[in-house]
């Protein structure tokens, strides 16, 4: 279900809004990155010169949130949608943008996938009559007069979704934004080794701050002034780890957040880097817990998804949980310690 949001509660982020507003017809040179709130997820509308690109659209929920924010800004069309990879976070909402937009251009890691999620997304694309492209490092591509190059994946590994994420790019004028999906650090360090430049003025923070992403070699090569997290309030996985927002706060980087700040809006004029936030703009970010003081997932109140054919649980955002037939598929809130005496066994993938 939709979010209930008043996007004007910010007085800056509705002037921003007022701005993108007529994006249907040409526009004069500006430029915007949209971080949109979508929970424990990942979506960012990038508009450039009356073009837009979409990266990720959240989980199949999100859908209408992103069906309803591309109306509100009058965006009918989409140069490129990008899918960085095919987990139910990232994928599930473009439908939804699918329904909202027309689109000129797909990219996506894998041109297959088996989930459910997937072949929904092939099927809207098929009516469009639009076929996913599958980029290569060194690809690049325009967006109005933004310069969009894909860095990664070096590799992809089918049996890691995460790592193999489209790393993506995009220079306006002295600027530059780096989208690095759900990568962590094996992907990180691939394009260390393959002598990527991925400096970069503000950084998309891999896999909703997860621990083994954003480490510190590729921070350093990154030297971003600014970071966001796309990530949900509450969530079972303790994203943002706390060495992740040391590793930040340390590198005097200043991070927005879209469980504190919401729908997080970046402009630039090419030299001058602007944010608006939906939520309190002076809220900070919460001070950093010890190492160790954020559990990857909590001991009790968790959700899981139980596969009653094998006896494995796994968590919600597991790839093998696409994988599942739904006939299978049970969700249940409790303890770990509660599912485990249900005769369950971990999910060896995700660890829950």
């Amino acid at each position: 279900m939709m979010k209930k949001r008043i996007l004007a509660l910010s007085a800056a982020l509705f002037l921003l809004l007022q701005c993108a507003a007529p994006w249907g017809r040409a526009a004069e040179r500006s430029f915007a990155v949209h971080f949109i709130d979508v929970g424990q997820a990942d979506a960012a509308l990038v508009l450039c010169d009356g073009e837009a690109m979409l990266i990720d659209g959240g989980n199949r929920e999100d859908s209408s949130l992103i069906y309803a924010y591309l109306k509100k800004l009058s965006i009918d069309h989409l140069e490129y949608i990008v899918c960085t990879h095919p987990h139910a976070d990232h994928l599930g909402g473009l439908p939804g943008a699918l329904n909202a937009a027309t689109a000129s251009h797909v990219l996506c890691p894998v041109a297959s996938y088996d989930s459910d999620l997937f072949f929904s997304f092939t099927s809207y694309l098929e009516r469009q009559g639009v076929s996913i492209t599958v980029p290569a490092p060194g690809d690049s591509f325009s967006l109005g007069s933004a310069a969009v190059e894909v860095l990664g994946p070096v590799t992809v590994n089918g049996e890691d979704l995460n790592n193999s994420s489209i790393v993506l790019r995009v220079t306006y004028g002295e600027t530059s934004f780096l989208f690095t999906g759900d990568c962590e650090r094996d992907g990180e360090q691939a394009l260390l080794d393959a002598g990527t430049d991925v400096a970069c003025t503000v950084l998309k923070v891999g896999h909703h701050g997860a621990a083994a992403s954003t480490c510190y070699p590729f921070l350093l090569a990154a030297s971003p002034q600014y970071a966001v997290i796309s990530v949900g309030a509450g969530n079972m996985y303790g994203h943002p780890d706390a060495d992740t927002l040391s590793r930040l706060r340390d590198a005097d980087v200043q991070v927005y957040r879209t469980d504190i700040h919401g729908d997080v809006i970046c402009t630039i004029d090419g030299t001058t880097v602007t944010f608006a936030t939906e939520k309190d703009p002076d809220a900070g970010t919460p001070p950093t817990p010890a190492p160790g003081g954020v559990p990857d997932a909590p001991s009790s109140g968790a959700e899981y998804v139980l596969n009653t054919n094998t006896l494995k649980f796994h968590r919600p955002a597991c790839s093998a949980v696409d994988k599942m037939s739904e006939k299978n598929k049970q969700f249940y809130q409790g303890t770990r310690d509660e599912v485990i005496a249900m005769g369950y066994v971990p999910c060896g993938l995700c660890k829950p």
